[in-house]
């Protein structure tokens, strides 16, 4: 079975979320070096969106996935800006691009706070104090969406590169802050 693609054969097995359709899947159907089948360098197409996905191993016998799962979750409820900025942030993830990834999720907060009724062109820090002042930071959750801003405003005016862990934090604040405004709301409106 190519699955469309034309000269693929049956290879190793191998499980992988797909950085395409985000499904959890597993498949033998791809390419490989003609040198050998322990080469460790392949490529698979996913059985649910039938993309390609690259699988290079490093020396230390450890996969690199190319492209890479997107990170975080999809959140419900979300107005097309707020969606928009958070998608972008979770794709800058998924390619490496942490600093610019930092930086969108700092511009979250001012969609968030205008989609709350916030006047737009404000400062950052006016924004949190909007989510906050008006119940939508949950309670103990100021000092963490603050986090959003201060590591953005670091990442957008110093000479400082974010990190991976540091992405993945701060986009876990973000999603969990788009639960609280915007998830949870929408799911009590639909019962």
């Amino acid at each position: 079975m190519s699955l469309g693609w034309r000269n693929t054969e049956t290879i190793t097995r191998e499980n992988w979320i797909c950085g395409y359709c985000g499904h959890e899947v597993a498949g033998d159907i791809g390419f490989r070096r003609e040198l050998s089948d322990d080469d460790g360098r392949k490529v698979y197409i996913c059985p649910y969106c039938e993309n390609p996905t690259a699988f290079i191993y490093d020396g230390l016998g450890y996969p690199e996935q190319f492209p890479k799962p997107v990170m975080g979750n999809e959140v419900e409820g979300l107005p097309e800006s707020v969606e928009s900025v958070y998608n972008e942030a979770r794709r800058c993830i998924q390619c490496a691009a942490y600093t610019s990834a930092t930086l969108a999720l700092r511009k979250l907060l001012m969609h968030v706070a205008v989609e709350q009724g916030a006047e737009p062109g404000k400062s950052f820090v006016s924004y949190v104090a909007y989510l906050d002042e008006n119940g939508w930071i949950p309670p103990n959750g100021k000092e963490w969406v603050d986090t959003l801003r201060t590591m953005g405003n670091e990442a957008a005016h110093e000479i400082r590169l974010v990190g991976e862990d540091d992405a993945l934090e701060l986009l876990s604040f973000a999603e969990l802050l788009l639960k609280f405004v915007y998830e949870f709301p929408s799911r009590v409106r639909k019962k």
